[in-house]
């Protein structure tokens, strides 16, 4: 589920092999024990796909055969973008392709992203979905993105092309499909010389409200 990639330069690839790499608890215990194996050699992170997909957030048809277990399942994809969020590891997303709702808010908890400039959307489209965001989700995007477009983001559904996205202020770079992990790597490479002790206690410092819902109740608030 995830291939794990040494660079040698103390940067970790981690690439999601799923397909559309939605969020099954067998892949959130796969990313979970990946992120675990590096911990102690990488001093930085990237998170890639394949294909088309880099991730479709959450696994519909296990939580339709699973409701019971919703608040908990929420619980977990909580900790996972928390976990982005408070560890000392700095982190790039190498979007590769689309990344949809709990998709693209995996790639907001990273603290850069790089999307694709020809293919690939980024979108939030939980409002046409008729799943609201949790309190822990919102935090987290209005965390990461200017006011506008958190805004348009969550309220419309806009799917954002990687040059859009650039535009916005959701992604930070937008390239070519064979420069994607590359500039990624490149990235990475660069945060990897920082001390990473120091870099985490920023970022807490930064997105603490966001950590701080993240970590408190999971419910969603689905219509009936």
């Amino acid at each position: 589920m995830i291939d794990i990639e040494n660079t040698g330069s103390g940067v970790f690839v981690l690439r999601l092999t799923q397909g559309e790499n939605r969020f099954h608890p067998d892949f959130l215990d796969a990313f979970e024990k990946a992120l675990d194996g590096i911990a102690g050699e990488a001093r930085a992170v990237v998170t890639t796909g394949e294909g088309k997909f880099y991730s479709n957030g959450l696994d519909l048809e296990w939580l339709t055969a699973n409701g019971d277990r919703l608040d908990w399942y929420v619980g977990r994809i909580h900790g996972l973008y928390a976990r982005f969020l408070t560890q000392n590891l700095p982190s790039v997303a190498a979007v590769n392709g689309h990344a949809f709702a709990g998709g693209g808010m995996l790639a907001l908890a990273h603290d850069f992203t790089v999307m694709r400039a020809d293919r690939g959307w980024f979108c939030l489209p939980e409002v046409d979905i008729n799943i609201p965001f949790t309190p822990g989700m919102a935090a987290l995007i209005q965390g990461k993105l200017p006011t506008e477009a958190a805004h348009e983001a969550m309220l419309t559904g806009r799917r954002f092309t990687g040059p859009e996205s650039v535009a916005a202020g959701i992604a930070h770079h937008a390239v070519a499909e064979d420069e994607v992990l590359g500039k990624a790597v490149e990235i990475a490479t660069l945060l990897a010389a920082k001390e990473g002790k120091t870099f985490g206690a920023i970022r807490r410092t930064m997105y603490r409200p966001a950590i701080i819902a993240l970590s408190g109740e999971a419910t969603l608030d689905v219509p009936a």
